[in-house]
C-alpha cells in the first residue's frame, strides 16, 4: 500500500523566495509573533542555508516543525506556532 502523503493547512504563508540568511527567519519570526497559538505558518523559501536556520529556530523557540521539503528547487517549511 503506497503511503499518503500528510497534508497541512497553512493560516499564513511568508514567501521568502529570494532572500539571503538571516532574512527567511527574521521575516518568518515576525510572521509568527502576528499568528495565535497553534496556527501554521508555511515558509517558501531558496535560501540553502535555511534548513539549518528554521531547524534550529523551533527546537530553541519552542514552535513545532511539521513539515520540510524541497520542491522545484525551494525550501518549504511547515511551522506550528507553540
Amino acid at each position: 500500500m503506497a503511503e499518503v502523503p500528510i497534508t497541512f493547512t497553512a493560516d499564513q504563508t511568508l514567501d521568502a523566495r529570494g532572500l539571503s540568511c538571516p532574512l527567511p527567519l527574521l521575516k518568518a519570526k515576525q510572521a509568527l509573533n502576528r499568528l495565535a497559538g497553534g496556527q501554521i505558518l508555511l515558509v517558501l523559501a531558496t535560501d540553502a542555508g535555511s534548513q539549518r536556520d528554521f531547524k534550529r529556530f523551533c527546537e530553541l523557540a519552542g514552535h513545532e516543525l511539521l513539515d520540510s521539503s524541497i520542491q522545484d528547487n525551494e525550501f518549504h517549511y511547515w511551522l506550528r506556532k507553540e
